[in-house]
């Protein structure tokens, strides 16, 4: 199992030595963040939100936020008001203090313990290139954690690198599984959730693995 190989720890040690800017994020590919973020953003659209609307929904979360590439160039725009959940705390100290950001959570995603309070839910829980740091057990308990902090009418999303080779790929170098499509749609099923939209994002270099976005509910 290639996720039994994860090691939060080399994961850790790996991002904090990693520039806090747009290119450390995208692993050398900075230009592919104006791509990535209006490929994000017509998604949204489709499901309601953002677009010609132009009305804000209430809260959302960043997780696995990072310097707040996500967050500042989609979120906001979108949210009155948006957490985040980014373990190096280097990344997210970029975002105190700014208009629209909430709470700032400096733990991993398997750690984190947000409020089940009505008052604290989220209409947007945004998770981006981050859940191939969790195992495949806490990325089931994660994503079942998610969905008790999602309001009604609410949306999980999950952006990731998909594997072509048909089986989940360990990365070495940060720690990381890339996960197959049919792993993750398993993976969705089996943590409650179903796949409202989905459709992979167009523009990227053919050199990369294929990116995949879901928008998820809860299944009852």
């Amino acid at each position: 199992m290639a996720d039994a190989q994860i090691n939060h720890q080399d994961a850790l040690d790996y991002w904090q030595a990693i520039d806090a800017d747009v290119n450390g994020m995208l692993g050398g590919f900075p230009y592919i963040s104006k791509v990535d973020l209006q490929g994000s953003k017509n998604f949204l659209a489709k499901l309601g939100i953002g677009g010609k609307t132009e009305k804000k929904v209430e809260r959302a979360v960043d997780c696995g936020a990072g310097i707040g590439r996500i967050t500042e160039g989609l979120l906001l725009g979108l949210a009155e008001k948006v957490d985040i959940v980014e373990p190096i705390a280097k990344f997210s100290d970029n975002l105190k203090g700014k208009y629209g950001i909430g709470e700032i959570f400096n733990v991993g995603l398997e750690d984190w313990s947000p409020q089940e309070s009505e008052e604290s839910k989220y209409d947007l829980i945004w998770n981006q290139w981050c859940l191939g740091h969790l195992t495949d057990a806490q990325l089931t308990t994660y994503l079942e954690k998610c969905q008790k902090v999602l309001k009604t009418g609410g949306f999980i999303i999950v952006k990731e690198n998909m594997s072509t080779s048909g089986e989940d790929v360990f990365d070495e170098l940060d720690s990381s599984v890339t996960r197959c499509d049919q792993k993750l749609r398993d993976m969705f099923e089996k943590s409650g959730l179903r796949i409202k939209k989905t459709e992979i994002q167009k523009g990227l270099p053919k050199e990369l693995y294929p990116v995949r976005i879901y928008a998820l509910v809860p299944e009852n």
